[in-house]
């Protein structure tokens, strides 16, 4: 087992249990091709196949039983000590509130649900939208924002680091032509009125002549128009890779990268229902850190004293 991560393990327990890529990717919120990729790199890292297909889905090889195997003791482990924890964490009453973008309510609505299942007397409220909440005035006692530089006085982790490239509707890319440029397709793009008119830049370079279909600055509306055939936009990885109805077109754009940031103020970092849910959040985001960064690898960064 020289060399194999608790992904590793996770990913042969998914694929034993789900039997298929498919419904493995699934479960992981991955694609399909993604599982298949980090299966074959896990079988080279080992030297050995861990899976035969069979008319009947995947099925463990004896190389594979054992990481099964493995894999379930571990779980078994993390379990029996989650329910030794569980009756303290339920000992965590009182309000909470915190501040989140669309994108990452959208894709990480379990690392909620399962925090509200663990601590069932927290009564907690979720503001959802991309404008910034103050937590200086106590707007929320944590937020989970997307930044390269959330300093301003606060402390937290980072939970992983979002990547994004170009994603179009699969009935448009088909229309258009897999191959063809990034010009032959209709673009959306930012509001002429925006401060930031990074994209017309990077299109003016990237995809010269391109029709510009929709302008719009709200992500939701971004979103949406993207997935019903409008035009093709970049949207982050582990939105796009997700969804069977839209298509890479690839284009990553490294230099915007973005850390997805859990925070807080330092005075609040102490409070036992703030600490519980940014110790979930460092814990739930780290099963989905691979897919957030387009199947990068990046460790949680902590900032000031949390």
């Amino acid at each position: 087992m020289h060399g194999m991560s608790w992904e590793d393990l996770h990913l042969v327990l998914t694929l034993a249990r789900a039997r298929t890529l498919q419904q493995a990717g699934i479960r992981l919120g991955v694609a399909r091709t993604t599982v298949a990729r980090r299966l074959a790199a896990a079988e080279e890292r080992l030297g050995t196949r861990l899976f035969d297909r069979t008319p009947d889905g995947l099925v463990p090889t004896a190389a594979g039983a054992e990481l099964v195997e493995a894999a379930e003791r571990l779980e078994d482990e993390v379990l029996a000590v989650e329910g030794r924890l569980r009756g303290r964490d339920a000992e965590l009453r009182g309000r909470l509130r915190v501040s989140t973008l669309e994108l990452a309510w959208d894709c990480f609505t379990d690392v909620f649900a399962s925090f509200v299942e663990r601590h069932p007397a927290v009564a907690l409220t979720v503001h959802v939208g991309d404008e910034m909440v103050s937590l200086r005035r106590r707007e929320a006692d944590v937020a989970i924002r997307l930044s390269n530089d959330p300093g301003d006085g606060l402390v937290g982790r980072r939970l992983g680091q979002m990547q994004f490239q170009v994603y179009g509707a699969r009935s448009l890319v088909e229309r258009v032509g897999r191959d063809a440029p990034l010009s032959a397709f209709p673009w959306i793009s930012n509001d002429e009125r925006s401060p930031t008119p990074w994209l017309d830049r990077w299109l003016a370079t990237a995809a010269p002549g391109a029709r510009v279909a929709l302008r719009t600055d709200a992500w939701r509306v971004i979103r949406r128009a993207v997935g019903a055939g409008v035009g093709v936009h970049f949207l982050a990885c582990v939105d796009g890779d997700r969804d069977p109805t839209l298509i890479s077109l690839g284009h990553r754009l490294t230099e915007e990268a973005r850390g997805l940031w859990v925070l807080t103020l330092p005075e609040l970092a102490s409070n036992r229902r703030v600490r519980a849910f940014m110790d979930h959040c460092v814990t739930t985001f780290a099963l989905h850190r691979a897919a957030l960064a387009g199947e990068g690898d990046d460790s949680a960064e902590p900032v000031g004293p949390a």
